[in-house]
């Protein structure tokens, strides 16, 4: 995938048939009424949304607009404001009809008091109050379609249906793209391929100080003289923990650590079934679960492989590209979003979803390595990340979206 170009939003471009704005604006009004870009957002918390919601909000006020975020708060919000936006906080978490209606009120009243020209939904609770907010005032409605939701129900279609409205939507990744067409029917003109990207400076192997690595070597607790296979996510079966577990206990080394890294989120008792499933394999003594780090980058510098094992198919599986971006050698699951980031043999290693066997055997080559194939093998997938995953790229490509979505409305007055 080819990085998109760099674009600076325009300036002073406004949509011509939003009520809040007269039909003709001269080019001083113009010069002083710089785009304002909404986006909703249940909460800033933690996750992928949020931390996209951010990134994208530097973005814009480093383009001079004007970037606003609603939410119904969190810890995150004063990222916000370091970014150069500004939070107003709204009570967006409720999926209540009622709630939702109401917030259609209140976004309504917020579009026309901040003259907002796009309003970008990325979630579909508070997707369905700002697609009736934008209906009323005619804002423009784009929507990011962060992940492949359930709709094992027959509702639950027509309400993920939301995420598929906005004149322009945009994917994770082509699988989540494919996925949309397939069950909105929606027209491919409409959809933009734009992958989640990581920070370079951050995700750099030459940057990361021997204190860091050191704290985190404390933390990780892994055996001195041992390989440390890592695996990053929250703890949740799907995310294939057990099936790690159960390829470590298939490899013929038994000089191979294995550390899981990742919240609980309450789930107290998946822990300890995989604390039981470890030692029931005999390899307890070799297995770490350690909780949440806040230190990726080190936590991935100790590692001398990387594992994703989702048995469920991901929008994207941001951690396979911030391991790549670290030269560590990584395998995933052959399903979703990382079958796109990782070319087999090349980049990385894809792997049966669910499958130990398969996986034990991709572990012992990677673990086999001399040190002159890792490198060469680390230097070709960050080279590969750096190409096409980087924060910058994802943000000059929503820029482009909002442009053209704009650019299409100048087009259609002007007609």
């Amino acid at each position: 995938m080819a990085m998109v170009a760099q674009t600076r939003f325009p300036i002073g471009i406004r949509q011509p048939h939003h009520p809040c704005y007269p039909a003709t604006m001269s080019a001083a009004e113009s010069q002083a009424h710089p785009p304002v870009v909404l986006q909703v957002l249940p909460s800033l918390v933690t996750g992928g949304v949020e931390r996209g919601a951010i990134e994208i909000t530097q973005a814009i006020a480093e383009a001079e607009a004007v970037a606003l975020v609603t939410s119904a708060g969190g810890p995150l919000v004063p990222s916000v404001h370091r970014a150069g936006g500004r939070h107003i906080q709204l009570p967006l978490l409720s999926r209540d009809p009622v709630n939702i209606w109401r917030n259609a009120a209140r976004l309504e009243a917020l579009i026309r008091a901040e003259k907002v020209s796009i309003v970008h939904a990325r979630s579909r609770a508070p997707a369905w109050s700002a697609w009736l907010a934008c209906k009323r005032t005619g804002a423009h409605f784009v929507t990011t379609y962060h992940g492949v939701y359930n709709e094992e129900l027959p509702f639950k279609r027509v309400y993920n249906g939301i995420m598929a409205k906005g004149e322009i939507v945009i994917a994770a990744s082509h699988y989540v793209a494919n996925v949309v067409q397939r069950q909105h029917k929606l027209a491919a003109d409409r959809i933009r391929v734009i992958p989640r990207g990581i920070d370079p400076t951050v995700f750099d192997p030459d940057s990361i100080p021997p204190d860091r690595i050191a704290r985190m070597a404390q933390t990780m607790r892994a055996p001195d003289g041992m390989l440390t296979v890592v695996m990053l996510g929250r703890l949740t079966s799907w995310k294939g923990q057990a099936v790690v577990l159960q390829a470590i206990a298939r490899l013929p080394r038994r000089d191979v650590c294995c550390v899981l890294v990742g919240s609980d989120q309450g789930r107290t008792k998946y822990a300890k079934e995989l604390e039981t499933l470890s030692e029931s394999l005999g390899i307890g003594d070799r297995v770490r679960i350690i909780g949440h780090v806040d230190d990726v980058p080190a936590a991935l510098m100790l590692s001398d492989a990387v594992v994703h094992a989702s048995t469920e198919a991901e929008a994207f599986g941001r951690v396979v590209i911030e391991a790549q971006a670290m030269g560590r050698p990584v395998i995933a699951t052959d399903l979703g979003g990382p079958s796109e980031t990782v070319e087999h043999g090349v980049t990385g290693w894809l792997t049966a979803p669910g499958d130990p066997a398969s996986l034990a055997e991709s572990l012992f080559e990677v673990l086999s390595l001399d040190t002159e194939a890792r490198m060469a093998l680390g230097q070709r997938a960050r080279a590969s990340v750096l190409r096409s995953y980087t924060v910058r790229a994802m943000q000059d490509a929503t820029l482009n979206v909002y442009e053209a979505v704009l650019a299409h409305a100048r087009d259609r007055v002007t007609a």
